[in-house]
């Protein structure tokens, strides 16, 4: 059976979903190998009330507003609009998550997200791997396929310039903080707003993913594809809501999460606020959507 293209990933009777080469990545790991190591080594050194109040706030300013709302549900997905220049913000937010620039992370989440929905996948894509081996491949390898899809993504994408100077200079974005931080509260200040922060993010993100595409309850199922999507309760609030991840893989083009009654989406929250004061609007929910292809109620 040839596999299926996505929006913006294309593919012909050539691409293979499984077929593909694990490789390190330098630049990557040696990104978040660096941060890791700043953070295991000088946070118990510089552990502060204050800092740490730093990277409570900074964290949830750029995972929720950045990476959750930002980069995730607006960027990736459009589930909603913004004006442009509140769009950017929360793209620049996102971005100093530390895991990427803007279109390498559309990027790596549409290939992702193409694979799973194949009818087989590699180890890589699935989270099949242990959990030490998953982690490594994750945060510091990169899976070169034999024949992979192609990448087109949208002309708002590809001619953006604020995007693009993002996408050159992502890691670049820590430097001017860093300074601010140092400035005003001095090296712990530093350590937790950014080393820390960076550290905790990018392995918080793998953890969530490496769970949620392997077990837990299910609200909903998708035949004929590779891996399935789970939820963890437990995570709902310190995700911003993303850790309903059963319900994304259900109505990936919804702006709320947190679909169901009880479920707590904070992300969900405070776009709805930002509807209120007329920052965001057209917010996509399941009710809005067509139904994926396969979808179906898990009792």
């Amino acid at each position: 059976m040839p596999c299926l293209s996505s929006d913006r990933m294309i593919a012909d009777d050539q691409s293979c979903a499984t077929d593909g080469r694990v490789r390190w990545a330098p630049a990557r790991s040696l990104w978040i190998g660096g941060m890791t190591l700043l953070a295991i080594v000088l946070a118990p050194l510089y552990v502060t009330p204050g800092a740490v109040v730093v990277f409570l706030v900074s964290s949830a300013l750029t995972l929720c507003l950045g990476h959750s709302i930002g980069l995730h549900r607006l960027l990736i997905h459009r589930s909603l609009s913004a004006p442009l220049w509140f769009e950017r913000l929360l793209v620049y937010l996102g971005t100093l998550v530390g895991m990427a620039g803007p279109l390498g992370m559309v990027r790596l989440h549409d290939m992702r997200d193409w694979a799973q929905r194949q009818r087989a996948c590699h180890d890589l894509h699935a989270h099949r791997a242990s959990f030490w081996k998953d982690a490594w491949w994750q945060m510091h390898c990169r899976l070169d396929l034999r024949a992979p899809p192609r990448f087109r993504p949208e002309r708002y994408l590809r001619t953006d310039p604020f995007l693009a100077w993002l996408e050159r200079y992502w890691m670049a974005q820590q430097i001017p903080w860093a300074i601010l931080l140092l400035w005003f509260g001095g090296p712990a200040w530093l350590v937790w707003g950014v080393p820390v922060r960076v550290a905790v993010s990018v392995t918080g993100h793998w953890l969530v993913g490496h769970i949620t595409h392997r077990r837990g309850p299910q609200g909903w199922s998708v035949d004929d594809t590779a891996v399935q999507g789970h939820d963890l309760p437990i995570a709902a609030l310190v995700t911003f809501g993303e850790a309903w991840h059963g319900n994304h893989h259900a109505w990936p083009g919804s702006a709320r999460l947190g679909v169901e009654p009880g479920q707590a989406d904070p992300g969900w929250w405070v776009l709805t606020m930002l509807a209120r004061i007329g920052l965001v609007h057209d917010l996509q929910q399941p009710g809005d959507l067509v139904p994926r292809a396969g979808l179906r109620r898990v009792a």
